[in-house]
């Protein structure tokens, strides 16, 4: 059986001063390595994740109220509190607290809660204990003198409380209240307002018990209605008494419940309605009022929780169909007031345990229709949202994308909860989600193109587009089962932008897959089409829909997607051709070009891979080692023309690399006999390249020609230059003068240049331009 004395909520303190509920499990006290010692842990009762690790410092101070609170900050603006269910656990643990603190566990409070300085401290520790005037009408001035001279001092504030607490101080007063109002004693009421405003900013808990006891609170209101800065008294007692009526709808029979919550209401009366507005200084001093009224209110919802019978007559009187539309709002609630209520715990549950929410609603599929599931129920609610702004729709989306997302989803040995839930919410709950969705695009446009509908649609594609990202086979099926992207396509056609771009976002997410699934279900049904449409329509307005379209296309370029490319230009091209300000559209012909190209010459591109491999794809250590050689050489100890060769690259074979070329020359010379020069590339993003040319002398062809058949070729045994040859040191190598000469505008830069291979010979290029000429001398004869 669950240990009760050590069960407690955690709470934490929120800007608005207001305390947020952290969770509920079980404290215990032990001393944490990490911390260095002693400290709190709680430990939740659902998971047994850590909610609280707090270690217990020697300087802080904590404050024990009602018998079930302990509470403390642990930084400027922290403040934490546990609320325990026994007073057993409560003082068990402050025990623990006091221990540490060296402390007395019949104390309230464990340290001043406000440092103040030495010499003060210094006063007031060698003083006596705080000695209160006798409680004498004829000394009122005098306390109010002296109550108002110690909420300044934090010692002097404690050492008041303690003489007010022990010397049943406070009932005097009220007994003096009494003797006031019959004698019609302005000037004294005026000071008892004074006095009790000053104890109220004491923050003192065991003080609050008093005055907001059954037999005391009204007076301490009587007190506080004589403001000396008004000119006539409050009537306070008058409202509470007369005008204010406590209602049961349901009997209430726990006299104990009853008075808590009498309490409650009063002390909530006084915080908001008779104290005046507290100032920046006085705020912090009213922070244990602010506590006892929030976990009344926390004790009052445990009690009615415990009371079976106040909650079955409850839950009877709101499901009867007879009970009528007055009884329901007595009850606590009307539709509307119901609707948010039950969307705030749904939320609640969602946040805290979202695979509670989906074990249940899976088993609820076992029993129930599709139409009565919970998750439909939701999606039927954000559909049917009345707010103009859908502020419930956008919540519940919210909601629903927690449930569907597999990043909170666990996975155990036995199953796995993604599989399992998706499996079930394909199934079960995405025909109610794209409903509006597939009746709203039947035809070439929206049918219902308003506000509020384009608003639905536009949180339904948002939910839609994070399970293309998320969800991957799952709802690619359903989308290409269901025909789903060209229905999203049709909302392009919406004259409300944000929802024809939540419809292009959704087809870009589905294209930056680059599946090639996805990318034939395009092709087939040509959903270009809509997207180029909307494009042309848009004109020379540069907007984010101009700007989407273009970056769409963009990528389909950069990332090369071959399938994608070539559809849009067979298809759309005529449309695209004149687009001139971006050079996307002329690159993604380009590309579809070389495609073309290499699908007619396959040895074209098998020699372009052979060239790569051995002319610019070189080991990796040999080049360092060419690098160094180059490097470490002295130019004075060269002679002019003199070139530095490798060893390594002369005794390759070259056979397998000049006989491709020879033929591809021979075919380039029959084709373009009238051409001296091509150009081979331009730049796609709208800037001009450096031109690169090639440029063939006859000589040069026929070099290359002969050099196919040649028996002695660079590298070979005996030729000229190569390694071991008797040629002459001074001499060039033939091979140099064999070459294609390749111009650019800054110098050679290798045998041929292909389009595919200009983003990395770029880089090569960038280099060679800031060589010095001997250098690039070097590295041409290389």
């Amino acid at each position: 059986m669950t240990d009760t004395r050590r069960r407690v909520k955690v709470y934490t303190l929120n800007e608005d001063r207001q305390w947020d509920d952290r969770g509920t499990g079980h404290v215990s006290s032990c001393y944490v390595e990490r911390l260095k010692g002693m400290s709190l842990l709680v430990r939740a009762e659902s998971d047994g994740s850590l909610l609280l690790e707090s270690k217990i410092n020697p300087n802080t101070a904590y404050q024990k109220q009602q018998d079930t609170l302990i509470v403390w900050s642990e930084a400027e603006n922290y403040d934490l509190a546990l609320s325990f269910q026994e007073k057993a656990g409560c003082d068990e643990i402050w025990e623990k607290i006091c221990q540490v603190q060296g402390k007395d566990p019949s104390v309230d409070i464990t340290q001043d809660l406000v440092d103040e300085s030495e010499e003060e401290r210094f006063d007031d520790m060698s003083s006596p204990g705080l000695e209160l005037p006798s409680c004498e009408l004829s000394r009122l001035e005098e306390i109010a003198e002296l109550v108002a001279s110690s909420l300044p001092s934090p010692l002097r504030r404690e050492k008041l409380a303690l003489a007010l607490e022990n010397e049943g101080y406070i009932k005097k007063l009220l007994e003096i209240f009494h003797v006031c109002e019959d004698l019609e004693n302005i000037e004294g009421l005026h000071h008892l307002y004074e006095i009790i405003k000053g104890i109220f900013l004491l923050n003192r808990t065991a003080l609050f018990e008093v005055m907001f006891s059954e037999e005391c609170i009204m007076d301490v209101i009587g007190c506080l209605e004589y403001d000396p800065s008004l000119s006539q008294s409050r009537k306070h007692r008058e409202f509470l008494t007369k005008t204010a009526k406590f209602k049961e709808v349901i009997p209430i029979s726990d006299p104990e419940l009853k008075q808590k919550i009498h309490q409650t209401y009063r002390v909530q009366y006084i915080q908001d309605m008779v104290l005046p507005t507290p100032s920046v200084f006085e705020e912090n001093m009213l922070s244990t009022l602010h506590s006892f009224i929030f976990f009344n209110k926390v004790e009052i919802v445990g009690m009615l929780q415990e009371d079976e019978k106040f909650l079955t007559d409850l839950f009877a009187q709101l499901t009867d169909e007879a009970t009528d539309e007055e009884k329901r709002q007595e009850l606590g609630m009307d539709d509307a007031q119901v609707r948010s209520a039950a969307t705030d715990i749904f939320s609640y549950l969602v946040e805290y345990n979202p695979s509670m929410v989906r074990e249940f609603v899976m088993q609820e599929a076992q029993q129930n229709d599709d139409d009565i599931l919970l998750i439909n129920l939701i999606i039927e609610h954000m559909i049917c949202d009345t707010d103009p702004e859908l502020g419930g729709a956008v919540l519940l989306m919210g909601l629903l994308r927690t449930l569907v997302d597999p990043e909170n989803m666990l996975a155990t040995a036995n199953k796995t909860e993604k599989t399992e839930f998706l499996g079930f919410f394909y199934k079960h709950c995405m025909h109610v989600l794209t409903a509006p969705l597939l009746a709203n695009t039947t035809e070439d446009k929206p049918s219902k193109d308003d506000f509020q509908t384009a608003q639905l649609l536009a949180l339904i594609l948002e939910l839609l587009t994070f399970c293309v990202e998320h969800h991957t086979y799952h709802i690619k099926n359903y989308i290409i089962n269901k025909d789903i992207l060209r229905r999203v396509l049709v909302l392009m056609a919406s004259k409300h932008a944000f929802l024809a771009l939540c419809a292009l976002r959704f087809k870009r997410k589905i294209i930056g897959l680059k599946d090639e699934f996805y990318n034939r279900y395009i092709m087939k049904s040509f959903l270009f089409e809509p997207v180029v449409k909307a494009f042309l329509n848009n004109g020379s307005r540069y907007n984010l829909m101009n700007s989407a379209i273009i970056e769409m296309f963009e990528f389909i370029r950069v990332e090369d997607i071959k399938s994608l490319t070539a559809h849009v230009i067979e298809n759309y091209w005529k449309a695209l051709e004149d687009v001139d300000y971006v050079q996307t559209f002329k690159g993604l012909k380009l590309r579809f070009e070389q495609q073309r190209e290499r699908q007619d010459n396959p040895k074209l591109d098998s020699m372009r891979s052979i060239l790569r491999n051995h002319r610019y794809r070189r080991d990796a250590r040999t080049l360092e080692d060419e690098e160094e050689m180059w490097f470490n050489t002295d130019e004075d100890d060269m002679e002019d023309g003199e070139a530095v060769v490798p060893p390594s690259d002369k005794t390759k074979n070259d056979e397998d690399i000049m006989d491709p070329i020879s033929k591809f020359m021979e075919r380039k010379k029959l084709k373009e006999s009238e051409e001296k020069e091509v150009l081979l590339k331009t730049n796609l993003s709208g800037r001009q390249s450096p031109s690169f040319k090639l440029s063939f002398s006859s000589g040069t062809k026929s070099n290359l020609t002969s050099q196919s058949s040649a028996s002695n070729l660079p590298g070979s045994p005996g030729s000229p230059g190569s390694p071991g040859s008797p040629g002459s040191p001074g001499s060039v190598s033939k091979s140099t003068s064999q070459m294609a000469a390749i111009t650019t505008k800054g110098g050679l830069v290798g045998l041929v240049d292909y389009p595919d291979d200009d983003e990395e010979d770029d880089e090569d290029e960038d280099k060679e331009e800031t060589l010095p000429l001997s250098k690039k001398a070097k590295l041409e004869s290389s």
